[in-house]
């Protein structure tokens, strides 16, 4: 019987489980068997507080995992498969056993819409990303290419346009589906300009990104542009399938919360990207796994 049980180990599981584990409390992180979250695929971080120079998402999990392990958190490398939210205590099913606690946090995070090509997955991370809040600096004075004709791609757009020499936003249809105030800013932005009509065939670039292969859709053509750097705004799919019947979830798939932490089922808290659709940051996923934290010793005092 554990007191806490987490799913998910990116920045919001690992932080809770440091603060419960810190706090004596018998805490498992159900870890999954890709664990780490979105951070495993990303190279250079440069806006975690604490590091100077940066430091290679990879390494700042493993930091994280470490000091989880310290103070006592049990990991296991396993996905969990199922989730019994409807008694006490509260079941969590992975492949090799049920697990009981009084307790759940879901960490289990989000990930963005990938548009399925295989020169993607192996420039992500190299000129490849889904966030101009976290990688537009490390494109000053380049070529800057954004998939997408919604919101975030507009926004995305914009935010690179304050460091990228030219910003090209890659849209399938004739028309945007972002609001209105956004598209005005864009296509006043003189940085900025729409490729319309137009899907990505492939990423060029053997070690890092060099272009995309675009395929005019009207007129059927191919065309290379040269760029260094692509940022995918097609949308983000959060991991929270098994919680479905279990708790209560938007339209979109992310979990309701309450107060910040809590969800629906008193005793099942919620941090990080599962919940939160407007910031998506290591350091906000990181923060909220901190108040889940706080809130789920709250709620245990109180049994």
């Amino acid at each position: 019987m554990y007191d806490i049980l987490i799913i998910g180990s990116g920045p919001a599981g690992l932080t809770t489980a440091i603060y419960s584990s810190r706090n004596d409390l018998k805490t498992c992180i159900i870890a999954g068997t890709m664990w780490g979250g979105q951070l495993m695929l990303t190279t250079d971080v440069e806006n975690y507080p604490g590091f100077e120079k940066g430091i290679q998402g990879p390494d700042l999990m493993s930091e994280m995992w470490k000091q989880a392990k310290r103070f006592g958190a049990e990991i296991i490398f396993e996905d969990a498969i199922s989730v019994d939210f409807s008694s006490k205590p509260f079941k969590i099913k992975t492949s090799n056993k049920i697990h009981n606690t009084k307790s759940v946090i879901i960490a289990t995070g989000a990930y963005a819409k990938r548009l399925g090509l295989e020169s993607e997955d192996r420039l992500w991370g190299k000129g490849v990303s889904a966030c101009a809040t976290c990688d537009a600096p490390f494109f000053k004075d380049k070529d800057a290419v954004v998939v997408g004709g919604g919101d975030t791609a507009m926004e995305e757009a914009l935010v690179l346009s304050r460091f990228a020499k030219n910003v090209s936003i890659v849209h399938r249809r004739d028309k945007l589906r972002a609001s209105k105030i956004l598209q005005k800013k864009v296509l006043d932005n003189p940085k900025i300009k729409i490729i319309w009509n137009s899907i990505v065939k492939e990423i060029l670039g053997k070690e890092k990104v060099e272009g995309i292969r675009l395929n005019n859709i009207d007129l059927n053509e191919e065309g290379n542009l040269p760029c260094d750097a692509v940022f995918l705004a097609i949308g983000h799919k959060p991991n929270t399938e098994i919680f479905k019947g279990q708790i209560d979830i938007d339209e979109h798939g992310y979990i309701v919360a309450k107060d910040q932490t809590k969800t629906s089922v008193d005793g099942i808290f919620v941090a990080g990207d599962a919940q939160d659709y407007i910031y998506r940051q290591a350091i906000t996923a990181a923060g909220s796994g901190c108040k889940a934290a706080i809130d789920a010793d709250r709620y245990l005092q109180k049994l």
